[in-house]
């Protein structure tokens, strides 16, 4: 009998986290998961976006002479 309890034991033990959950609730934490990392990305998106728009506000607003500094007399002769 002991044999048996610890044979039952071992069973238990090599279970793993997705035997144990009922598939539902495993796959509402998939959606859950997928939510999350797509929220994610449309954030970094939306804050590359906001960065361009400031870049280009500041290069908009910036003198002749700080353009000229920047980018130098890389102008063609025409």
């Amino acid at each position: 009998m002991a044999k048996k309890q610890k044979q039952n034991i071992n069973n238990d033990e090599t279970l793993t986290l997705k035997d144990q959950l009922n598939g539902d609730v495993l796959a509402k934490l998939k959606a859950a998961k997928q939510s999350l990392v797509a929220e994610e990305q449309a954030k970094e998106e939306e804050r590359q976006a906001k960065l361009a728009f400031e870049r280009k506000q500041r290069e908009k607003n910036m003198s002749f002479e700080e353009l000229l500094e920047k980018y130098g007399d890389k102008g063609s002769k025409f």
